[in-house]
């Protein structure tokens, strides 16, 4: 168990001190002033500090909440859209490309008529997470049961199964691998639109992870600005990593090889 372990913890941690020395040799060669480019040891110092203040723990709190509650509405909707366009040729000619069109639109883009929409407010970075996510999630729905084999449905149909009974018992279930690689490409798009949302919207009485990026930029706190591009970084690889654990338990169960990541 401890060899298996090893082998799966080395590669990161080799990549991370690979990616730590390239960054000290770079500030060693002086290509920056150390104000614009700080070293390791003084970003991680700017890290500790933060750490050790409650405002800092409030700020995570605020964009989590936000990530969480984004996401959710981001889930319902997706979902609902995708099973409504999978089973339905009418809607799949109506709307198919425009939520693939959705999808490759850069959520910046959207923050001008969101804040038009509903100003300088929580609802407007909602609105803006939302159309980042609910199109992959839609498209993961409608890829999944796209590629549900013709000989399980009609099996399926043959037992009884019909409408919702179906799509209850054979289509999602099936369409399931699928789904989950568009949670986790929707969540990769409502984080990146909550940054972007966190920059444009700065509410004040809230302090979040953008507004203190925001903060560090105005006051020239390089240090303090890597720490939380770091933090923002760490938080996203770790939901992310909670999206392939439940990809390689899927795959476990239907016998398939597990992916290790």
């Amino acid at each position: 168990m401890l060899r298996a372990l090893g082998r799966r913890t080395w590669p990161p941690v080799l990549a991370i001190l690979i990616a730590l020395v390239i960054w000290q040799v770079t500030v060693w060669s002086g290509w920056k002033p150390s104000y614009v480019l700080p070293g390791p040891a003084a970003v991680f110092e700017a890290l500790g500090e933060q750490l050790a203040t409650e405002k800092f723990w409030i700020a995570i709190a605020t964009t989590m909440s936000r990530a969480l509650v984004g996401f959710g509405i981001s889930l319902a909707l997706g979902t609902a859209i995708g099973l409504a366009v999978s089973s339905s040729r009418v809607l799949r000619a109506a709307v198919g490309s425009l939520i693939t069109g959705l999808q490759t639109m850069p959520s910046i883009a959207w923050f001008p008529f969101a804040i038009l929409l509903f100003g300088i407010t929580e609802q407007a970075i909602t609105f803006v997470v939302v159309l980042g996510a609910a199109p992959s999630i839609a498209n993961g729905v409608i890829s999944g049961t796209d590629d549900v084999p013709p000989q399980l449905v009609r099996t399926a149909q043959v037992l009884g199964a019909r409408g919702a009974s179906l799509y209850r018992h054979v289509m999602v279930p099936a369409a399931l691998p699928a789904y989950l690689a568009g949670l986790k490409q929707g969540w990769a798009f409502a984080w990146r639109s909550l940054m972007a949302g966190e920059l444009l919207v700065i509410i004040a009485a809230r302090p979040s992870l953008g507004v203190q990026l925001q903060f560090f930029r105005e006051f020239a706190d390089t240090a303090g600005l890597i720490s939380t591009m770091i933090v923002i970084l760490v938080v996203g690889v770790l939901v992310d990593r909670v999206f392939s654990v439940m990809a390689n338990r899927v795959r476990a169960n239907r016998g398939l090889g597990v992916v290790r990541l």
